[in-house]
């Protein structure tokens, strides 16, 4: 006969939602198929989401749910996701929501323009479900990080604080926001709409004034030079 507390009990982990808030995210896009497709995914994943069929509807929801991350295509009817993005930066309760563009390989000009107005990222489409879920988590994550009583984080360095805390030229505090941001030389080339030489021109340049010798580095300076926002 087995002893008393010979046979532990069997341990039952416990939902998803009590490991962590469940956390929101909105869907834009007039593709029903992509966004219903996208929003499965990412409720599969433990998120809850909310679809929205153009940008008004997308702006509106936003402004009431107060998601936790926007994934906005940017050419829609009613309203397209440069403006959803302009409406949700103005208003002071999203101005800092991260927003994700979806974009197709044909409209690199309406995706330059969307990242220069102020977008955290950007998923071509269609989007491999591991590289979308494998976003999400990063832009959430990086949010996370960026809470009270820490020092700067990504959100803070934007150009203008980059080239008044480091020194550089506008093109090199350009090119070490995104890089800063996680995207690669080829990212930046494209949202910049500049060649993939020019932009690690302007990284050995920087890496040289700032006595670094890689993007890790510069990135962890950046981060201790510049002054917290808000």
């Amino acid at each position: 006969m087995p002893r008393p507390g010979r046979h532990r009990p069997l341990y039952i982990a416990p939902p998803r939602s009590i490991l962590r808030p469940v956390q929101k995210i909105l869907v834009i896009d007039d593709d029903a198929k992509m966004r219903r497709q996208i929003a499965a995914l990412l409720a599969a994943e433990g998120y809850q989401t909310r679809e929205a069929a153009n940008g008004r509807e997308g702006v509106a929801a936003a402004l009431q749910d107060k998601p936790d991350l926007v994934l906005c295509d940017i050419t829609m009817p009613e309203m397209n996701g440069h403006r959803v993005l302009q409406a949700l930066r103005e208003d002071p309760t999203t101005a800092h929501l991260p927003f994700v563009f979806l974009t197709g390989w044909g409209e690199r000009e309406d995706l330059r323009a969307g990242m220069n107005l102020g977008a955290d990222d950007y998923l071509v489409k269609p989007v491999e479900p591991a590289e979308l879920l494998a976003a999400v988590s990063a832009r959430l994550r990086r949010r996370q990080q960026a809470g009270p009583g820490r020092g700067a984080s990504v959100a803070d360095a934007t150009p203008a604080a980059l080239a008044a805390a480091l020194g550089l030229t506008p093109r090199e505090a350009e090119i070490l926001h995104w890089v800063v941001q996680g995207k690669t030389n080829p990212e930046i080339g494209t949202i910049l709409g500049i060649q993939l030489t020019t932009v690690k021109k302007h990284l050995e340049s920087t890496f040289m004034k700032l006595g670094v010798e890689n993007r890790t580095a510069a990135v962890t300076l950046a981060l201790e030079k510049i002054t917290p926002q808000g």
